[in-house]
């Protein structure tokens, strides 16, 4: 979009036109600039997830996923797992990813309901929401990117490069404004997750297309494996 097509949408500006879109664009601007703010809740996090599934971007995610075969069916059936029942998966092999990814959530404290539970699931785009959130912490033990705010940066370029995800743009461009301008010092090492996610993610095979919960026996290094992902070290 220009730069004149996007002073049209001010609605201050002398040849301001309404656009069918304008609160919706609000909608996304109040949480990333809550972010930007200083806060760290899920709570902005979930709202301007919301609010994109009402914009263009998220319908380019449900086209390009029907690009790969497990995808679609994934979305076709709406497949979501059962709530993850942690104590019943620390009875798997420790090296297995049921076991590892059950000891990390009760180390952590996590839930991976809090991510996916409030999604009301009624189009492709919002049961791509749900399923992206209930397997964010999956994502993060296969990747090998910790929680940490760089692990999470590099984890959601690692996204970006699966598929057209305007969260996880979203998400980048807050943390390169806030480093910027709060802790300069740190954009190098900011800019470095970021590439190393984009690049394990255009190498791996699409994640979103696995049912993690049909195989958490199998050896973590099995899954990092079969999908070319070479876990990162920060």
């Amino acid at each position: 979009m220009k730069l004149t097509n996007l002073l049209s949408l001010n609605p201050f500006h002398k040849t301001a036109t309404p656009q069918p879109n304008y609160w919706q664009l609000l909608k996304v601007a109040k949480p990333f600039f809550a972010m930007l703010a200083g806060d760290e809740s899920l709570k902005p996090v979930e709202e301007m997830a919301k609010a994109l599934t009402q914009m263009p971007a998220s319908e380019l995610v449900v086209k390009h996923l029907q690009n790969n075969p497990g995808a679609i069916a994934m979305i076709g059936e709406r497949y979501i797992a059962k709530p993850h029942n942690l104590d019943k998966l620390l009875q798997y092999p420790e090296e297995s990813l049921g076991h590892i990814y059950a000891s990390t959530m009760k180390a952590k404290g996590f839930s991976a309901e809090d991510l996916y539970t409030t999604v009301n699931i009624n189009s492709d785009v919002s049961y791509l929401n749900a399923r992206i959130g209930q397997t964010h912490d999956i994502w993060h033990i296969i990747t090998g990117f910790d929680t940490s705010d760089l692990g999470e940066i590099g984890l959601q370029a690692f996204y970006l490069a699966q598929f057209p995800d305007p969260l996880a743009t979203m998400l980048i461009a807050n943390s390169l404004i806030a480093v910027t301008l709060l802790i300069p010092e740190e954009l190098p090492e900011l800019l470095k997750a970021i590439a190393k996610g984009w690049e394990m993610g255009s190498k791996a095979k699409p994640l979103f297309a696995q049912k993690w919960e049909d195989n958490w026996e199998k050896p973590l290094t099995e899954w990092q494996t079969e999908l070319n992902i070479q876990p990162v070290a920060l």
